[in-house]
């Protein structure tokens, strides 16, 4: 155990990387106690770096959330890999998240490849052990890792339950440079609330369609008008295919009602007011290859709200 962190205040950076549905996203969730980066079970949910701060009264924890490392082949996905790389870099600490429920393999010696390039210290955190019926795999799982690097910890937790998330924020702390605050204690991420708003329609869509039509997807909000009272918002979710735009729309509307309502009920809850939420669909072929098309759904290049 190290020395006591009584009197010294601490604060640094802290990126969550891992193979995609190791469930990053819960766990920075369930750090912050807020919902801040969408969920779903599909792969590649996170498509860009989410930040989100936690703010202790001996520290301040600034999360990165990180798309899932894996192999490139659009040029989404290299967008994808150049936010993990961007995670990676010059940061205090790195949380290796891996699912428990899943044993070590190939895969996650390529992604420790990238984790532990920068030489920074790395904690193992184990999730979703409250999936794992015979806790006494945990430790041939921590083993498994170990034998593929060594880390500063190795942490079993639940985003969902929130068993070990005590201890993980502990020594996430003592890890930490000693050093004042970063940000405003009532700050909590840098992404516009527009930005979270695209995620949040992007996250109902993940919940409710399959197969290609998940990946193949884009939101962009066109309008954005706060009167005080209520939030008047219009969206262009964005498709590849005809067949893709059927779908989203459903028969009647039915999908793209359902996809608005879930939507605008979490943003209300998010904005603290009101919403009115108008959807539309369009086609757009080859985004997922197109540049500016891409550097427009950076939330770094949306005006601020």
């Amino acid at each position: 155990m190290r020395e006591s962190l009584e009197g010294a205040h601490r604060a640094g950076f802290v990126s969550l990387l891992g193979r995609p549905n190791a469930g990053k996203s819960t766990l920075l969730n369930a750090l912050l106690g807020e919902k801040l980066a969408i969920v779903s079970s599909k792969p590649q949910t996170t498509r860009t770096v989410v930040q989100g701060v936690l703010t202790l009264p001996e520290a301040q924890i600034v999360f990165l959330d990180s798309p899932g490392i894996h192999k490139s082949g659009s040029m989404l996905d290299k967008h994808m890999m150049s936010a993990i790389h961007e995670a990676a870099e010059g940061r205090d600490l790195l949380l290796f998240v891996a699912d428990a429920t899943q044993t070590a393999g190939a895969e996650d010696a390529k992604v420790l490849d990238l984790v532990t390039k920068p030489g920074t210290p790395a904690m193992l955190v184990l999730t979703k052990v409250d999936k794992l019926r015979d806790k006494s795999q945990l430790l041939p799982r921590i083993e498994q890792y170990k034998a593929l690097h060594e880390f500063a910890a190795y942490l079993p937790v639940s985003g969902l339950t929130g068993e070990g998330l005590d201890q993980l924020r502990r020594q996430i702390v003592e890890r930490l440079p000693e050093g004042p605050a970063l940000f405003p204690a009532d700050y909590l991420t840098d992404q516009p609330a527009r930005f979270m708003a695209a995620e949040n329609i992007r996250e109902k869509i993940l919940m409710e369609t399959r197969q290609e039509v998940p990946h193949s997807v884009a939101v962009v909000v066109d309008k954005w008008e706060d009167t005080g009272k209520l939030v008047k918002i219009a969206a262009t979710i964005y498709v590849e295919r005809d067949g893709q735009k059927g779908i989203l729309i459903g028969s009647g509307a039915s999908m793209l009602k359902k996809i608005g309502i879930a939507s605008r009920h979490e943003m209300e809850r998010m904005l603290r007011r009101k919403v009115f939420l108008e959807l539309v669909v369009k086609v757009r072929q080859g985004w997922r290859e197109d540049p500016a098309f891409l550097n427009a759904l950076d939330w770094r290049s949306m005006a601020e709200f």
